[in-house]
This record gives structure tokens, C-alpha cells and sequence, in this order.
């Protein structure tokens, strides 16, 4: 078919005109053919067979079993109880599960009767349960009429208001369908089709959109949910190739004096087998004629400081200056002093500028970065001034990278006539199905383990009730030297609430841990940052022993002797909040322990939060978890580019799909750079179409 035909606008499709056209591309954004044929059910009504419960397949339809009730018993769980059914046919049995109105159910339902039930199938721990299912005898349903599976649509009010419903959506696919004469262009290469044993294009539309039966509507979503992460997987791992080999960047030959020394002599702890091998990754990328493009993850306390300063030193050994940046001072004071630390048998300058550098002292700067005698500059977003303007910089380091939006990253590249490499550091732990998407054109680099003499931190839930308990606990901690940390949340919304929390907190825990035997800090938002630094630093020294706080500490405060993280209200807190906080703690060589405060009401999702840091310190495990509860877009925060708008996939439910959409797209591109192969130009012509309508892109929004 003409693709020209699928880009036709709305309003010329029979039965649609300029009111509705105008309607569908407000509410669902159908501006074109193409749109309309991309608005993929949200699920299917399926009253057109009764299936075995054999045959179940693990689809988001909706449908009919005829069977009997075979034995009823009522569950008890953390909350209130369930109403179980086991429901029978001849092919096997499952369960019908009542989560609320138990007593009315029981005393209706007939055990050993036929009846027809309706609804959505669950999978989980090896047997199919329907929650909540319609149910009518098989006697009375035999007397109603049957229809066809039906397409549900995603809609809004105003649709529905307007009278465009399900059924005038459905009506228009038809049409649609009848003009296109079901001759929609292949859209992928015969060897795919055939290895994967996938559907052709045409079919598999008809089949998301007019399904006669569950297995055809399984191969049809199958067939587009591979299709559609394969395009963009493809862009961006061909964007990474054209990067290696278009990008120039500075080829760094030598490892040498500074690098050699610092290694030999100054490093002040064995490297784990882990950082040695990111060290290797990085020395290859930046010895090849290419721009490094490199994301380092690594939980907290990993060490990812230590191969970021001997990345800089291979840098300096090539006649190239230097930077970090950080989202924030505390943190880039902390990178400074740190650095200045490890450096001071080298002969280096290094400097740092942030916004409350001194004019003086930034003109200064200023002038020995254009001349060349400052080799590493540490900063936060006062690194981006156009003043700020370095002789030949040769790596850009950038932490916490999902904090800084794509536009202030691209600023660093344009400092140089080349781009400098960069190397994006991060202790938030990507779960790799976000990694593969997100960060599909970017290397990756992962930091797996903990410097030796690390102990994992242990750590516990405990109930408001158990108060005493645990403020003995911090007593005895103290008492063996050990310092402190609580964290109170502070969220925009309920700020002042919160204010009143901390300092009701700070109030109960100064009676409680009285002067003169203890010394309690507060640091929170409202502030001065000179107070703050002046209360951080006392903590610090070790001249107080608690640290009550808001989540101001989340992000770089490195204190090896406070060993306990107390946090307040911790149901209130996402998991990588948690995990950041835990990982204040656990920064020597003694035994450190994380405290997880909360009330009795607790959500679902907040319970299993709680449950997944009791089980485990694997930032990546946790960060799994996350994805799941979460969803991708709140995980990458809304100024990260590249949170994925996707139609029909999913990327918490299909990883394996993608998984294997990933190692088609690198093999092709293997095998096929330019995409030239005759087989493969079905996939070259789909390529173009996508980037000619800027379609991959709204994927990547």
C-alpha cells in the first residue's frame, strides 16, 4: 500500500468529518490514518466461545468458562479476608476470587451446578484465578444471545459525552480497514518473520483490532510488541555506532606519569575486580578516535570516585584538563575535598566553582583554565557560564546525571573544538530493561561490588509503638562512638505539616537525649546554607551525635562513623529515596544499621517498599522492584529525555520481548550497517517512514 495513504488526516476517513476529527485529535491525539490504525484496544470483551481451562493463555482479555464450584473456603490476609472458589471443568481447574460482600456471595453461590462466568484472568503462582467474575447458571445463559469479542478502546468523558463511543470507534477501525483493503506494507524482513515465526503486518493488525480468538490476539500483540521495541532499539543502537564513528573525540595514546604514579604509589585501598574492569572499559574507549559516551552505574559506597579521578589522570597524562560536575554544592565540595585528598603527593591544581564562589576568586579561574595551568575543575551548574572556558578539556564527568537536563549536558560539548569524553556517573541503579531503552545508545559500565571490609547494613521495620526500644538502641550505638543519622520527609505539598513534624521530632529526641551527655544537629531546608554547612561539619568532626534531618542529607554526605539511619514516616518515602538514605550509613568498617519507622496504615505498595529493603541491600534488585510499583516515567523524572511513550508494549511486563528485539536489532546492524540487503528493505523502508514523521521520537519523548 502507499504509505502516503496512512499519513491521510483524520477528518477524510467516512464517518469521521471536521467536529469529530477535531475531537479525536484533543482527547487521543488520532491526527492521521496512521493514528487511528496505532489505537490499540486497551483490552476485549469475549463472549464468542467458551474456553477450557486448559486453554488459558495469559492475555489481557476478558472471557467466558462454563464449569462448576467445586469447593469453597475463605482465606485470611493482612487485611480483612478473601472468599476463594475452586471452579472445575474437564481440562482442569482454577479459582474465583471475592475480595469484598463474602457473606452475600457465599450464602447464593451452588456448589456442583454449571455455571457460565465472565471476566479478566489472572496468573499468578502457577494457577489462573478471575477476581470479581460475573457469574449466571448455564440454564439461565442459554436462554440470552450471544455476541462477537470486542475491542474495548481507550477513551475520555468528552468522548463519550460527544457520542463517539466504543462502538463509533470500532465502526470507523472498520472502515478504515475496508479502504485500506487490509494492504498494510511489511513492515519487517522475511528471516525475522520466519525465525520468530511472527505474524505478517496485515494480519497482525486485523488481529489487534477484529480477534476471532485469544491465541490469534496473543500472536497479533506478540508481533507488535516486537516490532515496536525493535525500531527502537534499532535507532538507538545505530545511533551509538554513528556516534563511534562519526563523533570524533580526542584519542588519548598514553598512560602515564601522573595515571602510573597515582596507581602505584598513592592509591589507598586494593581496586575491587569490578572497578579495575570499568577502568579497562574506559582506557579502550578513550584511546580509540572516537568520543567516549559512557554511563558508569554503581550503588552507593561502590567506588565510583576513585575510577572517575583515575580517568582524569589518563586525561591529564595526555596534555588535557579535566572537570566534574555535580547537581549540587554539598556535593561538589565533597568531590573537591575528596579529590584534593587523594591528589596531595601529585602535582595538580585542582579547583572548584560553585555559585558561591567569590568574584575574586572565579576571575582567577577563569584565567588558569584559558591558560592552562589549572588541570581539573569541580563544579556544579556554574561549570555551564559562558564564561567558563577551559584551554583543551579532554573528559567531562558528569554524576548524578539524571538531575541535569539533555540541553546543559550538550553545553559541555561545545566548550572545545572536538566534544570532550564524557562519562555520566550514577548511584541510582537503572534496572536494565530502562537501561536497554533509555540509555540504549550510551555504553554502560557496571560497578557490582562493595570495596572488601564492607558489612552489608542491616536493616529493619519497626512500628511507631516500639519507640523506646529503638531509641535504647541508639543509645547503646553512641555510647560505642558511633554517630546518628534521623530523616524526617519533606515533601512540597505538605510542607508546613512536615516542618511541624521535623520540629516536634527534634523536640521529643533533644528530651529524650538530653544535653550535656548528648549533642544533637538540625539541618533542614528553611536554613541559611552557612548554618547548614556550619551544623554538616560539626556532624562531620564527630562534635554531635545526632543528625536530625530532612532529605537534604540524601545525596553526599560522608560520614564513617555514623553507623545508624533512622527514617521517620519511611512509608512516605519512594524505594531509590530509601536506598539512598540507607546508603549514608554503612561507610566504615563497623557493623551499620538502617531503621524504618512508619505507622500501622500502610499501603500495599508502601508494604512491599518496606519489605523489599528488609530483604535486600542490591541496589539493582530494589531498583527492579521500583520499576514495577513505579512504572518507567516517574523513575527517570520528568526532565530526563527519554521516558518511553510506548503504544502497545510494555516495559515492565515484556522484558523478554525486548530482550530479544535488542539482540535482532544489534545482529542486523551487525550484519547489515546500511541496511542494503534486499531481504532487509522492508525494515530500511519502515526506518525512513519513522524518522521522515518523527514517529520513533514519540516514542522517546
Amino acid at each position: 500500500m502507499n504509505a502516503n495513504f496512512l499519513q491521510t488526516p483524520i477528518e477524510y476517513l467516512k464517518g469521521v468529518g471536521p467536529n469529530r476529527a477535531d475531537l479525536l485529535k484533543k482527547e487521543l491525539g488520532v491526527h492521521t490514518f496512521q493514528d487511528l490504525l496505532n489505537l490499540f484496544p486497551n483490552r476485549y470483551l469475549d463472549r464468542t466461545q467458551y474456553y477450557k481451562i486448559g486453554q488459558l493463555q495469559k492475555t489481557n482479555a476478558e472471557i467466558q468458562i462454563i464449569g462448576k464450584i467445586t469447593h469453597l473456603k475463605t482465606v485470611q490476609q493482612k487485611r480483612g479476608k478473601r472468599l476463594v472458589a475452586t471452579f472445575t471443568d474437564e481440562t482442569g481447574k482454577m479459582e474465583l476470587v471475592w475480595f469484598r460482600g463474602h457473606k452475600w456471595i457465599k450464602e447464593n453461590l451452588k456448589i456442583n451446578v454449571p455455571y457460565v462466568i465472565f471476566g479478566k484472568t489472572n496468573w499468578y503462582n502457577g494457577v489462573f484465578s478471575m477476581p470479581h467474575p460475573e457469574m449466571e447458571l448455564l440454564e439461565a445463559h442459554e436462554k440470552g444471545i450471544r455476541s462477537v469479542m470486542q475491542p474495548v478502546y481507550p477513551s475520555t468523558e468528552k468522548l463519550s459525552n460527544s457520542g463517539i463511543t466504543n462502538r463509533v470507534v470500532n465502526g470507523l477501525m472498520q472502515q478504515l480497514f475496508l479502504e485500506a483493503k487490509n494492504g498494510f506494507a511489511e513492515s519487517l524482513s522475511k528471516p525475522f518473520l520466519d525465525q520468530l515465526k511472527l505474524f505478517p503486518k496485515s494480519e497482525a493488525l486485523f488481529n489487534i483490532h477484529f480477534p476471532k480468538n485469544q491465541a490469534l490476539l496473543a500472536r497479533a500483540q506478540y508481533r507488535l510488541k516486537f516490532e515496536e521495541l525493535f525500531f527502537i532499539q534499532l535507532q538507538l543502537i545505530r545511533k551509538n555506532l554513528i556516534h563511534k564513528t562519526k563523533i570524533k573525540g580526542y584519542s588519548f595514546q598514553k598512560v602515564g606519569e601522573y595515571f602510573n604514579t597515582f596507581y602505584k604509589e598513592h592509591l589507598p585501598f586494593q581496586l575491587t575486580n569490578a572497578q579495575k574492569r570499568v577502568i579497562k572499559e574506559i582506557r579502550n574507549d578513550l584511546g580509540s578516535k572516537a568520543q567516549m559516551n559512557r554511563l558508569l552505574q554503581g550503588d552507593v559506597g561502590s567506588g565510583k570516585t576513585i575510577v572517575a579521578l583515575l580517568s582524569m589522570l589518563i586525561a591529564l597524562d595526555n596534555g588535557f584538563q579535566a572537570c566534574l560536575m555535580a547537581p549540587t554544592e554539598i556535593l561538589s565540595v565533597q568531590h573537591y575535598t575528596g579529590l584534593i585528598d587523594l591528589c596531595k603527593e601529585l602535582n595538580t591544581s585542582i579547583e572548584i566553582l560553585t555559585g558561591s564562589t567569590k568574584t575574586s576568586k572565579r576571575k582567577e579561574i577563569h584565567e588558569n583554565l584559558e591558560n592552562g595551568t589549572l588541570d581539573i575543575l569541580i563544579g556544579t551548574h556554574a561549570l555551564l557560564e559562558d564564561k567558563v572556558k577551559f584551554k583543551n578539556l579532554g573528559l567531562a564527568i558528569i554524576d548524578e546525571q539524571h538531575r541535569f537536563g539533555v540541553a546543559q549536558r550538550s553545553k559541555l560539548w561545545h566548550k572545545n573544538e572536538y566534544p570532550p569524553h564524557i562519562l555520566v556517573m550514577t548511584a541510582t541503579p537503572i534496572p536494565r530493561t530502562l537501561a536497554m531503552s533509555v540509555y540504549g545508545d550510551l555504553d554502560i559500565s557496571v560497578i557490582d561490588e562493595l570495596p572488601p571490609g564492607r558489612k552489608d547494613i542491616k536493616t529493619v521495620h519497626r512500628f511507631d509503638t516500639n519507640r523506646l526500644k529503638v531509641f535504647r538502641f541508639l543509645k547503646d550505638e553512641i555510647s560505642k562512638g558511633r554517630q546518628v543519622y534521623i530523616v524526617y520527609p519533606l515533601i512540597q505539598e505538605s510542607e508546613a505539616l512536615d516542618y511541624k513534624d521535623l520540629m516536634d521530632g527534634y523536640e521529643s529526641i533533644v528530651r529524650e537525649f538530653p544535653l550535656p551527655k548528648y549533642q544533637v544537629s538540625i539541618v533542614h531546608g528553611k536554613m541559611k546554607p552557612a548554618d547548614k554547612d556550619f551544623e554538616m561539619n560539626r556532624f562531620a568532626k564527630g562534635e554531635t551525635h545526632i543528625m536530625v534531618a530532612t532529605t537534604v542529607i540524601e545525596v553526599g554526605v560522608d560520614v564513617p562513623n555514623a553507623s545508624v539511619m533512622v527514617i521517620e514516616s519511611a512509608e512516605r518515602f519512594g524505594l531509590s529515596q530509601l536506598h539512598q538514605l540507607r546508603g549514608r550509613v554503612g561507610r566504615g568498617a563497623e557493623q551499620s544499621y538502617c531503621i524504618l519507622m512508619t505507622s500501622y496504615k500502610l499501603s500495599a505498595d508502601a508494604r512491599t517498599r518496606l519489605e523489599t529493603m528488609v530483604r535486600t541491600n542490591d541496589g539493582f534488585e530494589i531498583s527492579e522492584v521500583d520499576l514495577k510499583l513505579r512504572g518507567p516515567g516517574d523513575i527517570m523524572g520528568t526532565q530526563q529525555s527519554g521516558v518511553l511513550n510506548l503504544r502497545i508494549a510494555d516495559i515492565v511486563k515484556d522484558t523478554e520481548i525486548l530482550k530479544i528485539a535488542r539482540s535482532y536489532a544489534t545482529q542486523l546492524l551487525k550484519n547489515d550497517p546500511s541496511l542494503s540487503n534486499a531481504e532487509n528493505l522492508p525494515i530500511k523502508n519502515t526506518f525512513a517512514q519513522l524518522a521522515k514523521y518523527k514517529n520513533i521520537w514519540n516514542y522517546i519523548s
